[in-house]
């Protein structure tokens, strides 16, 4: 016994021993937040600095709020202070130019889509922090490695997809003796019944990222592309594309409210959850809201797969990571407040907080509890199977984000559906600018 205590004397003095020459060795010990727990006592030097994070406006506020708890935590545990600020999601394409004009900013940005590749030239790649994630969780979904790998490198680290499945009041659809639509027509058949019952059916139809959105899964579920699968042929003027404009056309006459032409990220979700419409594509924060604040259309709600049409089903995922400035004077602390975020503990929180809004981005994650918050989610869980970023089957592109920043699609199906263009001529005009996209 009493050898035993001397032996663990001596182990314990061999780990202090240890212990004690690891925090001599200064920069490469402390270089990461697992040193600083290890050492009892973050480094003078980190309490003097900040960290600064830009992301849009989640529209699950208690993601935010997450995210703000999170980050006081890890200041608390490193001893750097971690500041957030949140702008509009329309709002951050003119935010991200300006920061990489200036060269200057926040330290750690949130990118969308294609901007990886739009903003590139300013961007750390952080292939390190997404290799060492894709060794623990394995591969991501496709549409998020062609979203954030740039040309080999990865330029930010995919955190959520966002989805856009069909949002339906049960009881209405019940009423006009209709289940959820599973098509595309199967929608106009019941909106034309809902609109005459004064529930009209909608999505927007203006220069919003929402439209591109449902206006994408339309085209696509048609056969339509506006950039061939060589990511140089534009596409977009094709009897496919005529197709689909003629659909929405006639979807907007027969079952569509006028408003969606002035619609903009949140007005669908207002607008269901008034209890004027009975459908539309979203994201589901228009339920995550309805919940929080106890709306009786919550229980009404329903959720189905994006509608097929006569090429199969298709749908936007919206992924987006987080990407480091190579112009911050943070670049390590930022990494480092990265590889914390995405740990399981915080990570996995961070997720459920937003009540199924933040989609995780890797396959392992397929039977996250996330998708057992709500029975209702269901149809989400397979959504990503048929998911493409914007301007698929064409490989990602900085220029197709400078479509999607031009609004060119929602722009070209306003034309034909405010009778200001006939099909052809809007098919035409959106051919000529998008080919101006590329030429730039």
């Amino acid at each position: 016994m009493r050898e035993t205590r001397r032996g663990s004397t001596r182990a314990a003095h061999r780990a202090d021993k240890s212990r004690r020459a690891f925090l001599r060795t200064g920069g490469r010990a402390l270089a990461g937040v697992a040193g600083i727990l290890a050492a009892g006592q973050p480094p003078a030097s980190w309490a003097a600095r900040e960290v600064s994070l830009l992301t849009a406006v989640n529209y699950a506020p208690t993601s935010d709020a997450k995210l703000a708890e999170l980050a006081k935590r890890f200041t608390k545990q490193s001893g750097m202070n971690v500041r957030i600020d949140h702008i509009q999601s329309v709002q951050m394409p003119a935010k991200l130019s300006a920061e990489i004009m200036g060269r200057s900013g926040h330290d750690i940005v949130s990118l969308e889509m294609h901007y990886p590749w739009l903003f590139q030239p300013g961007l750390l790649d952080v292939s390190d922090v997404c290799n060492d994630l894709a060794r623990k969780h394995g591969d991501w979904y496709p549409f998020a490695k062609e979203h954030a790998l740039v040309k080999g490198q990865w330029l930010g680290v995919p955190y959520l997809f966002i989805s856009f499945p069909g949002s339906h009041r049960i009881d209405l659809f019940e009423k006009v003796g209709e289940r959820e639509p599973d098509t595309w027509d199967d929608l106009l058949r019941a909106g034309r019944k809902l609109k005459k019952l004064g529930h009209p059916v909608g999505f927007a139809i203006s220069q919003t990222t929402d439209s591109v959105s449902s206006l994408y899964s339309i085209l696509w579920s048609y056969g339509a592309k506006d950039i061939a699968e060589d990511g140089k042929t534009v596409a977009i003027n094709s009897k496919a594309t005529e197709a689909a404009v003629d659909y929405v056309k006639v979807l907007y006459d027969d079952a569509m409210d006028p408003a969606v032409l002035s619609w903009d990220n949140a007005a669908n979700n207002q607008w269901l959850n008034s209890g004027k419409g009975s459908w539309i594509q979203n994201p589901i924060s228009h339920y995550v809201v309805a919940k929080e604040q106890k709306l009786p259309v919550a229980e009404l709600t329903g959720f189905h797969p994006s509608p097929a049409g006569p090429a199969g089903r298709h749908t936007v995922g919206v992924p987006r990571s987080l990407g480091i400035w190579k112009f911050s004077k943070n670049v390590e602390p930022a990494k480092e407040f990265l590889k914390w975020f995405f740990e399981p503990q915080q990570y996995h929180e961070w997720v459920m907080s937003g009540d199924n809004y933040n989609h995780p981005m890797w396959r392992d994650m397929e039977n996250h509890p996330v998708w057992d918050i709500d029975k209702k989610y269901k149809p989400l869980k397979s959504i990503a199977r048929y998911s493409h970023l914007y301007g698929w089957p064409a490989p990602p592109d900085e220029r197709i984000q400078l479509i999607t920043n031009s609004y060119i699609i929602p722009n070209m199906f306003a034309k034909v559906v405010t009778n200001t263009s006939k099909p052809k001529e809007a098919i035409l005009w959106a051919e000529n600018e998008i080919k101006r996209a590329f030429e730039k």
